[in-house]
């Protein structure tokens, strides 16, 4: 069995693209771009005053909404001034009408004034008398509270120092009783060993 042969002729692609000749182009090519229509200077005077013409017409659309604004805000400002007009000559009835009440009631409020007046000064004199009482009760039981903390502090003193005089004679007693002990077993001590050596002295030496 042989190997199958994969080559391939070598096709030259510019050999190729000269055999097929002239590509024909789809869209327009640089010299339809050159030899466009181009218009005249005229032509080009006349577009800048359309747009001009075009420009002033805004302006003057604008400058129209501008003054339909300001009248319907002059409008709607009158309608307030009117309403605040109106509400005010409101409070300036309803002023009068009070201080003309008030003129009639001030004959009649006199006299209880003066009454209620001498009452009230009546009052405060009472007040005040209470007062005084009361300041005068709160400084003798300060003063008593103060006496009664002085007097406690002073026996809480003299029971702490009694406290500690006793602690301090306890102390000496038990040291005392300590001292004792040690000499009474210091002198035991001495006595056994005495007893012992005694003990050990041969027959001998006390015949």
């Amino acid at each position: 069995m042989g190997k199958r042969d994969n080559r391939v002729a070598y096709m030259n692609p510019i050999a190729m693209a000269r055999s097929r000749g002239p590509i024909q182009s789809s869209g327009p090519t640089i010299q339809d771009y050159l030899n466009r229509p181009r218009p005249t200077w005229e032509e080009v005077k006349e577009q800048l005053e359309k747009k001009k013409k075009g420009s002033k017409a805004l302006a003057e659309f604008e400058e129209k909404m501008n003054e339909n604004w300001k009248k319907e805000l002059e409008k709607h400002r009158e309608k307030l001034l009117s309403g605040s007009e109106s509400s005010s000559k409101k409070k300036q009835r309803k002023k009068k009408e009070k201080k003309k009440s008030g003129r009639y009631s001030s004959s009649s409020s006199s006299s209880s004034d003066s009454s209620s007046s001498s009452s009230d000064s009546e009052d405060e004199d009472k007040k005040q008398g209470k007062r005084k009482k009361k300041k005068k009760n709160r400084s003798h039981k300060s003063s008593e509270s103060s006496m009664s903390e002085t007097e406690s502090d002073s026996k809480d003193s003299l029971k702490k120092k009694k406290k500690s005089k006793d602690a301090t004679e306890k102390d000496k007693r038990a040291r005392k009783c300590e001292g004792g002990r040690e000499r009474e077993s210091q002198a035991g001590s001495v006595l056994s060993a005495q007893g012992s050596m005694r003990g050990s002295i041969p027959r001998t030496m006390r015949s």
